[in-house]
């Protein structure tokens, strides 16, 4: 294994300047500003003569780490550092699924469950992947204007409502559903009504979110009528093939971050996070150290 030493010094511990290396690790230098990924990418591992896929993990909420040379992008020293702890996880995430995992069509109908940083990240991803209606549901009526920012063109809050989520998404896709879901929460009724929500027959569902229940109760009649369930990890994205992709549309301003980051604060008022979280308008909280 070929590992880098590396020192967190810059924002949200998702960036890191290189400290020191290892005997064998190549591609990185002491200097070299990185991120950890949440996947590893090391291109070229095999176990006996069989490819290795990915495995995902690693270090935060420390000022050093020993971390493993696939787990590690280099990036652009001129690359706001914002947009580089954003670009980690969350965002990338979303936009990954939409981008990656589908192969949405153009013309593509989408709805998105959740309008946190990965939900925010799937409207991006459906939109730049040619979809033309692009569904955010949220029972926070402040991500509305998140989601229009990204490209949302229909919002859904399902507290001012009495039909259940995916009735509301056929009344406003001529009672057909949608060609795709990405359910973004993990919370266990919202994964039945992401499958619901889409078209019998050709509906395909990426479920990214997670939460604390490990067992799902699936509706197998709505997948027997032709739907599919795939679950992504980290959107499909390969950190060192399609990170570097992302982080030039946001370069070139195809993708502006900018509202992601609803808080900013210092390290030393680290114990507001957990408050700041509650609040409505807060999406991404930014912790300058």
């Amino acid at each position: 294994m070929l590992y880098a030493s590396v020192c967190h010094t810059d924002l949200l511990l998702a960036n890191g300047v290189v400290e020191s290396i290892g005997e064998g690790v190549t591609g990185l230098r002491e200097g070299d500003l990185v991120i950890p990924t949440y996947v590893a990418e090391c291109r070229t591992m095999t176990i006996g003569g069989q490819t290795a896929y990915n495995a995902f993990s690693c270090s935060t909420w420390c000022q050093y780490m020993v971390i493993n040379l696939n787990f590690l992008l280099k990036i652009d020293p001129k690359t706001p550092l914002p947009d580089a702890a954003f670009l980690s996880c969350g965002f990338s995430t979303g936009y990954g699924a939409a981008w990656k995992e589908p192969m949405l069509q153009n013309a593509s109908s989408v709805a998105v469950f959740g309008l946190g940083p990965v939900g925010l990240g799937a409207i991006k991803g459906a939109k730049s992947q040619g979809a033309i209606k692009v569904i955010g549901i949220d029972k926070n009526p402040m991500k509305e204007a998140k989601g229009k920012a990204f490209g949302m063109t229909d919002f859904i809050n399902p507290e001012q409502s009495d039909k259940p989520i995916a009735e509301l998404v056929k009344d406003l896709t001529g009672g057909m559903g949608v060609d795709y879901s990405l359910e973004c929460t993990g919370v266990p009724p919202l994964i039945n009504q992401a499958i619901q929500s889409t078209k019998l027959g050709t509906g395909k569902i990426i479920q990214i979110g997670a939460a604390e229940e490990a067992n799902v109760n699936i509706n197998i009649l709505e997948l027997l009528s032709g739907r599919t369930l795939k679950g992504s990890i980290f959107g499909g994205l390969k950190p060192k093939t399609d990170l570097p992709i992302i982080f030039e549309k946001c370069k070139n301003r195809e993708i502006q971050l900018d509202e992601l980051k609803s808080h900013e604060i210092k390290l030393e008022d680290a114990n507001k996070v957990s408050e700041l979280l509650k609040q409505p308008d807060c999406v991404k909280i930014l912790i300058n150290i």
